[in-house]
């Protein structure tokens, strides 16, 4: 069997360990209490209320995002029931949707059998870009508790990936070209107008560069709007309908508009390179690809090609519209005034494919098409992996028993081991051979993460087992109240509406109530709180008390003691 047989062989055995943690045990851990609080309950009101055109949190409007997202967790709620696995299953799905455009991204734009004098090498391409997103660390923890980011980056994938197919096979274009409407209608019923605006950026940019704006009317712009407005529009109808323009008008000029020219509602303004580091995070370890796939593609433009035949020219076509794609995203947020890491998550199935496109390209004998630029890449990226392990096992070393996670130590040694030794296979020129380590490390860091890690952070999560306490004391018209903290998925967990208060008097005021109050608030602001709450006249305690995490480096490093959170009552007898 050929030795080309083999690899790809092992190629399709990385790729499938690397998808299935995605799937494992995807109910064993509780609500993270940030993004993911909000597409576990609001689903859940959806249903109980009988009500899918306003969605609620805490039983109050949520109207700041369309809704598309809780539609598809309702509906795997119907047919599953409700439950924290079951809302998990659409983000992996969402997830191995893009590791799978990825594989047809990078199919596409690999040369022919025959093109430009190189070795078909499609396949292999497809599964080192997929391998290579699929154990990217970012994704796989996205994957697992952030619904919405990861569908609008699936999405927006979608409608890049149909128009690279409507470029490469040309006799198809009307069947893509409709099939991108439709993921661009779905986009922006999921995040709003940027499913629409941003691909219609770079697809203009990508006519431009090869001077063919007035190809524009070959893309069936007519039918595309009414394949959109399709989708779209009923929804916003009936919001329309029951509350006119209020919502409809906050969200396109509040949470679209003036979020990027103003920064409505971001704390912290980044400056101008922050997306940088972000670009590499977002797909370690193949974004490292990036400078070895930017020669590659500069010296094939700059190459003459009239006697390249026309499959290889549009395979070509394929790889630039990748790079307009990642560019043209990151250069769009960079100029926002509201910048958040995952705002350019959309790019990183298109960096996956040219990583694999990099890594696959041979010659006619056989040999990498650029094996120096190839070999040092895969040098830098053992090294990178190794300090990383190292880095985890020194700190979670440092910090004790005071940050126990089970596993953690068995992840920074397999970072470790892997990168070392493929360092030492890259520099040995084996440079496939070391990426294929590197695979290897991450699959079996992503096991131990999902297996081990996970589940032994649960220690850390204050609010499963403080609404357990209340269930355990509560009566209908007491109160629950959060007072400066946001652990919005207790919402959940006590299937009703909690007081948020971040006002100091107000607070205070429900505590001097005529009814129980359980308050919930951190051990810090409970003592700064206590010697008003005694003025008052108010007999508080104690009920239950829980750690969380303080992720700073420089915390965990100094071993200092976790922040707690509290469980009071106002009816302590």
């Amino acid at each position: 069997m050929p030795s080309t047989t083999y690899r790809r062989a092992a190629l399709w055995l990385l790729c499938a360990a690397s998808i299935l943690p995605y799937f494992i045990d995807l109910g064993g851990s509780s609500i993270w209490d940030a993004n993911e609080a909000f597409y576990v309950e609001t689903p859940r009101e959806m249903i109980q209320r009988g009500d899918f055109v306003s969605p609620t949190f805490n039983y109050l409007p949520r109207l700041n995002k369309p809704v598309l997202s809780y539609w598809i967790v309702s509906a795997f709620y119907k047919v599953f029931g409700v439950s924290v696995g079951v809302q998990r299953l659409p983000i992996a799905l969402g997830a191995v949707t893009m590791i799978l455009t990825a594989f047809v991204l990078a199919r596409a734009g690999a040369d022919p059998p025959a093109g430009a004098g190189r070795r078909g090498t499609a396949t292999e391409s497809a599964l080192w870009a997929a391998a290579g997103l699929a154990v990217a660390p970012r994704l796989m923890m996205f994957g697992r508790r952030i619904f919405i980011d990861i569908y609008i980056s699936m999405f927006m994938a979608l409608t890049l990936l149909f128009f690279a197919l409507a470029e490469r096979y040309p006799d198809r274009r009307r069947l893509f070209l409709l099939l991108m409407y439709a993921s661009v209608g779905l986009g922006m019923l999921t995040k709003g107008p940027v499913a629409a605006a941003l691909p219609a950026l770079v697809f203009a940019i990508y006519l431009v560069v090869h001077g063919e704006l007035r190809r524009v009317r070959e893309m069936m712009i007519p039918a595309g709007i009414i394949v959109v407005l399709a989708i779209v529009v009923p929804w916003y109808a009936a919001l329309y309908h029951r509350y006119g323009w209020t919502y409809i008008t906050s969200f396109f000029v509040g949470e679209n508009i003036a979020r990027y020219t103003e920064g409505l509602g971001v704390e912290t303004r980044r400056g101008p390179l922050f997306y940088i580091p972000v670009v590499f995070s977002d797909s370690f370890p193949w974004s490292l690809c990036l400078f070895g796939a930017a020669g590659l593609w500069l010296a094939e433009w700059r190459a003459p090609h009239g006697h390249t035949e026309n499959a290889a020219r549009l395979a070509l076509r394929v790889r630039t519209l990748l790079w307009l794609w990642v560019l043209g995203i990151v250069a769009f947020f960079t100029f926002s005034a509201a910048k958040q890491d995952l705002y350019i998550f959309p790019i990183v199935p298109a960096v996956a494919a040219l990583a694999g496109l990099f890594v696959a390209r041979e010659t006619e004998d056989g040999t990498p098409a650029r094996p120096l630029s190839l070999r040092i890449t895969a040098a830098v990226i053992g090294l990178l992996l190794a300090v990383a392990g190292a880095a985890t096992l020194y700190i979670f070393q440092a910090a004790g028993k005071v940050y126990a996670l089970d596993g953690a130590a068995f992840v920074g040694a397999a970072a470790a081991i892997g990168g070392a030794v493929a360092l030492v296979l890259a520099l040995a020129n084996r440079a496939r051979a070391a990426l294929a380590v590197v695979l290897l490390s991450l699959i079996t860091l992503n096991w131990a993460f999902v297996i081990r890690v996970l589940p032994s952070f649960e220690r850390y999560k204050p609010v499963p087992p403080i609404s357990a306490a209340i269930r355990e004391r509560m009566a209908d018209g007491d109160v629950v109240a959060h007072y400066n903290v946001a652990l919005p998925s207790m919402v959940y967990y006590l299937g009703r509406h909690i007081e948020i208060l971040f006002d100091q008097e107000a607070f205070l005021q429900v505590l001097r109530g005529d009814r129980k109050v359980f308050a919930v608030l951190s051990a810090s602001d409970y003592a700064q709180l206590l010697p008003m709450i005694r003025t008052s006249g108010v007999e508080t305690c104690v009920l239950d008390r829980r750690p969380t995490v303080n992720i700073k480096l420089k915390a965990v490093l100094a071993r200092d003691p976790l922040p707690e959170v509290l469980l009071i009552t106002n009816r302590c007898r």
